[in-house]
């Protein structure tokens, strides 16, 4: 093992990203400290103790990690969202620096010298479903998957790990992230990409990006049926590939049809038989076939794929059920962000509450830099989407601490969605405390109130709260 692999300092690790890659990189016996400026903030005290239970030390953000007499650090391991003027870089000068993407890469191929397959997910939208899906799915194949993953797989929850780390002895499955062009550090056995959406760059030069992803795998690649029309031509020809599509045509698997029943979401694979799905949405069905897929491409017998995939339980806040207020309305949780997730969720929520009932959505905007960059797409998204009787609560973009241009501002963003489209369903909400009495009062039986947001763990215990004997704020 390398030097720098020695002692590893993890500067956000509460993140969700962070602190998979703190327990994959514990669990390979490198010595682990991190902090994080949310740190003591109570929706992250369990994190903090599971942390803790592995071995992993954690300090406060302040660069006392570094101070004469705390143990030796190797390497500071960082992500894209760290500003240089974090108190832990000023602390830290002459110790090497490891972008978390080139560190989850170490530690993949430390794994894999042994003969270890490493599968990465990738896309748009749906990476953190999918990459739980297939990691399940191996598991109840037998084949004892490691898991690193950027949400919480519930099948994976213990009173030791969180669930966005499991440890295994079979393949390795994680997430490729495409927002800070991470995924290129990449070289899989196998890799997926579930679709090139709008979010953090102009959709030709995401195709481009992917396009080199994919041609770094060694093995084989499943792809969205339009992703291969957009990147097809780029891509070696001795790669494998399998494709699959939310419609029929001439893809390897594809949704022949699909229906809600009786408060069931069902559908058909390669017009085979109906099945019923572990979560609502048509999405849930494709992120399905996106992983029989790829279990068939790695050996699996494909019956035996789309069985395993569809026996699964999901990520927390991944539509989350959160229970259910006094007045019967069900209450969802939910990780969107970008314009695509939003609508992906939203129309599962209007299945849901079906043709009598309502979507009240509350969305947080994930910082301002991407909500001034998606502003154009999402108010196109909510117009086209919301019904007549959906509304949408738009709260002030989460602000996590650092640098920020505080801009636009919620109000500021909704001005030109009205400008633009006179009558659209959104509106500014004053505090969570008076939305919380708002929705209690007036959602009924048959409606749905829908969380939204990343980055702010304070959501998912909002969405609790909101449900009939939840502890008010």
């Amino acid at each position: 093992m390398s030097n720098f692999m020695k002692n590893w300092h993890i500067v956000g690790i509460c993140g969700i990203g962070m602190s998979a890659l703190a327990q994959f990189a514990r669990s390979q016996n490198i010595g682990v400290s991190g902090s994080d400026r949310a740190l003591e903030k109570s929706e992250n005290a369990q994190l903090k103790a599971m942390l803790q239970a592995q071995g992993i030390e954690l300090y406060p953000q302040d660069g006392s990690r570094f101070a004469p007499g705390n143990p030796p650090v190797d390497a500071v391991v960082y992500s894209s969202a760290i500003e240089e003027s974090n108190p832990d870089f000023a602390s830290s000068q002459g110790i090497e620096r490891l972008h978390r993407a080139t560190a989850l890469k170490e530690l993949i191929l430390q794994q894999c010298s042994s003969g270890k397959v490493s599968v990465a997910v990738a896309g748009t939208c749906g990476k953190t479903s999918t990459t739980a899906i297939i990691s399940e799915a191996l598991n109840n194949a037998g084949d004892d998957p490691e898991c690193i993953n950027g949400g919480m797989v519930k099948a994976f929850m213990t009173e030791k790990y969180p669930g966005n780390y499991r440890p295994g002895k079979g393949a390795i499955v994680f997430e490729a992230d495409e927002s800070d062009k991470s995924l290129l550090e990449f070289h899989p056995d196998y890799a997926l990409v579930l679709n090139i959406g709008t979010d953090h760059y102009p959709k030709a030069e995401l195709a481009e990006m992917f396009a080199c992803f994919v041609n770094q795998c060694r093995k084989g690649a499943v792809l969205e049926k339009e992703v291969f029309e957009l990147i097809g031509d780029k891509i070696k020809p001795d790669l494998a590939i399998k494709t699959f599509s939310g419609k029929t045509d001439d893809s390897n698997w594809c949704i022949s049809d699909y229906k809600n029943q009786a408060g069931r979401s069902l559908a058909r694979f390669n017009n085979g038989e109906w099945h019923a799905l572990p979560s609502p949405g048509r999405h849930t069905a494709l992120n399905a076939a996106a992983a029989a897929a790829l279990l068939e491409l790695s050996g699996y017998d494909p019956k035996l794929a789309l069985r395993c995939a569809l026996n699964t339980h999901g990520v927390a806040r991944r539509f989350d059920y959160k229970g259910k207020t006094a007045c019967g309305a069900k209450i969802y949780d939910d990780y969107a962000h970008n314009p695509e997730k939003l609508a992906t969720v939203l129309s599962a929520a209007q299945e849901v509450s079906g043709t009598s009932g309502r979507v009240l959505m509350l969305f947080q905007p994930h910082g301002y830099g991407p909500f001034k960059f998606m502003a154009e797409e999402l108010g196109r998204v909510f117009k086209k989407l919301l019904r007549s009787n959906d509304k949408v609560y738009l709260a002030e973009p989460f602000y996590a601490g650092g640098t920020s241009s505080f801009s636009p501002h919620a109000e500021d963003v909704l001005q030109q969605w009205q400008n633009t489209y006179t009558d659209i369903n959104v509106e500014l909400f004053a505090d969570r405390q008076t939305l919380k009495t708002l929705l209690r009062q007036q959602a009924a039986e048959n409606d749905v109130i829908l969380i939204a947001g990343a980055r702010d763990n304070t959501l998912a215990m909002f969405a609790s709260e909101l449900a009939d004997g939840g502890k008010m704020l």
